[in-house]
């Protein structure tokens, strides 16, 4: 997701997306653990992600 895209969305969304992109980074990290994951860049987006809306969410308060 681009920067753009995730300052469309409003507060909630943002905690909600939140929520998601954590659950997605455990199953990838359980996935990788026992040698399922297809892609490990995978991993690395997903962590950047959460860090973007972490950002976006700070810069509002």
């Amino acid at each position: 997701m681009k920067v753009n895209e995730i300052r469309d969305f409003t507060d909630v969304e943002l905690n909600q997306k939140l929520d998601e992109l954590k659950a997605e980074l455990f199953n990838l990290r359980f996935q990788h653990a026992t040698n399922q994951l297809d892609n490990p860049q995978r991993i690395t987006e997903v962590k950047r992600t959460i860090a973007r809306v972490k950002t976006v969410l700070r810069e509002r308060v």
